[in-house]
Parts: structure tokens; sequence; C-alpha cells
């Protein structure tokens, strides 16, 4: 396969399924756009196969089959577009490729229906599946000043990124049998997971492991104990995205404008979460097409606050 035809393949995939990110992506340079649409591509791969219909475990073979992909990207790459490309990028930016390792370990738990009973243990989680990713990115974008310093705020920013897609899809993911929030923060503030599927039962009863929660009876209001759960929530993300977007100095405006857009889309969408936190368990909360383009072109501009 031509390697042309393999990075367009990988920005297709990105174009057509990155639904915030691409908005940040479009704002790199050639090289870097093609570059990091390869990351994402690769990284789609690994969440369809956690998130699709297979039996569990040919989900996990499956997933194990890409890690072992990883080790030889030349040999893998023959007759796959999305290996060829990256094999490419791997040769043309210092990435860390077994990063993808760590988003890989993610998707396992995810299948197999890991709970978490502390804020320690989720971070564990969002560090493997979304500060692998901004690791990722940086050998794409570059850094000027502390490498170490770099790598610790993108951590941060991946763990933000994340905590607003565990609250955004709360129901969702009820529904697939997963509950993110940790045990102890459901104790805290007496809400029950049942609560978190809202008027639906899931398709899978999540794992209900770790720290004790009170019972709530069937049918019992939970608005205000979810309310201030949510804001609890909503703030622990907020100081995340105010440590995370401190890496944006530290890179090419270009880069930066990519990182800033991506992160500003879901800075915003967790503040709509914050004023609407009842909404997650109706469904998805998302921006429109215009909002989100309002936010790359502040992004470009260097004007995301």
């Amino acid at each position: 396969m031509d390697l042309d035809e393999a990075y367009r393949e990988c920005e297709r995939i990105t174009w057509t399924q990155a639904r915030n990110f691409a908005y940040g992506i479009r704002l790199l340079p050639a090289d870097k756009r093609r570059g990091l649409a390869v990351i994402y591509a690769f990284a789609r791969r690994i969440d369809d196969i956690g998130d699709g219909s297979m039996p569990p475990e040919d989900k996990i073979a499956a997933l194990e089959d890409a890690r072992l992909a990883l080790g030889d990207l030349a040999a893998a790459g023959a007759e796959d577009p999305v290996l060829l490309a990256l094999a490419d990028v791997e040769r043309n930016f210092p990435v860390p490729i077994q990063a993808f390792g760590e988003l890989i370990d993610g998707c396992i738990a995810d299948v197999r229906g890991t709970s978490y009973g502390t804020f320690e243990d989720l971070l564990y989680y969002c560090r493997c599946v979304a500060g692998s990713i901004g690791r990722l990115s940086l050998g794409i974008y570059g850094t000027s000043g502390d490498a170490e310093l770099a790598i610790r705020l993108a951590d941060s920013l991946g763990v933000a990124l994340q905590l607003t897609n565990i609250l955004r899809d709360i129901r969702e993911d009820y529904q697939n049998g997963r509950v993110y929030l940790p045990s102890e923060d459901l104790a805290k503030f007496s809400v029950d997971g049942v609560s978190l599927g809202g008027d639906d039962p899931p398709q899978t009863p999540p794992a209900h492991r770790g720290a004790a929660r009170p019972p709530v009876p069937p049918g019992a209001p939970f608005g205000g104990e979810f309310g201030r759960l949510m804001e609890f929530e909503v703030e622990r993300a907020r100081d995340w995205y105010a440590t995370g977007m401190g890496l944006l100095p530290m890179l090419d405006w270009r880069s930066a404008a990519c990182t800033g857009a991506m992160a500003g889309i879901y800075r915003r969408l967790l503040e709509r979460i914050a004023a609407q936190p009842a909404e997650v368990l109706r469904g998805r909360m998302s921006l429109s097409t215009g909002e989100k383009a309002v936010v790359a072109v502040k992004a470009l501009a260097g004007r995301l606050g």
C-alpha cells in the first residue's frame, strides 16, 4: 500500500469519527496534522475493539493482538494502512509508541467491568486511557523547556478530559455495565449507583466493588444528592484543567492552538454539565458544531481563557 494512501485513510478516520478532537487537529501544520491523525486512528481502533459487540474474551484477544503489532510495526503494517502510517510516524517523530499499551490496559479494564473504589484507582485508569494520548501527542508537537514537566502537564490535561468524558457519559456507561465514579464519592453523597442509569435499567449489571454505599430506596428522590455529587466532580475536573492548561506556553503556537481547541471544547462542555447536571441522566450532552468552531477560532487566536 502507498504511504500517502495510508495517511489519507488515517485522516479519513479522524475527520469522520473524532467529533471533538478534529477541531484541534485541523489547526496543525500538515506534517503534524497527519501525524496526530495517525495517533488518533490507532487509538480509535483500540477503543472500537473495547466498545464493540464481540464476546469479552475475543475483545481481550484482539486488544492483545494490537499490542503485539506495536512491537514490529514495519512488518505488521504491510497490508494495514493505519499500522503502515504509524510505522512512518515512529520513524519521523519521537513518539513513545509503547504508550499505546497503557490505552490497551485501560480498554481491557473496561472489558472486564473494572469499577473504582477510590479516586486514586480512577486516576490510574484516566492516566492509562487519556494521559497516554497526551504523551503520544507531545511526541508530535515537540516542546520547549522542561520535558518532564511537559509530560506531567499533558498527563494532567488528559485526566481533565477523561473526567469530563466520565461525567458526560454517566448514563450511557451505566447502560453498558460500567460505573466510573468512585464508590467512595457515591457513598459520600449518598447516591445509589442505580440512579446513574436514569429511567432505564442497565443492559449489563455493573460490578460494584470497592467501598460500600448506603442504600437508597427505589424511586427515592436523588436530585439534591446527585447535584452535590456532580458539583464535587466538576470542581475536581476544573482543578485538573487549571493544572493541565499550563502545558500550552511550552508548545509552539499551532500546537498550543490544537491543544487549546480540544481542551477548550471539553472545558466548555464541563461548564454546561455544571449548569445542568441532571441532563447527563437524560442523554449525552454535547456542543453544537458552531460552538466548537468558535472555540477553535479562539484557540487559534490565542484567546482561550
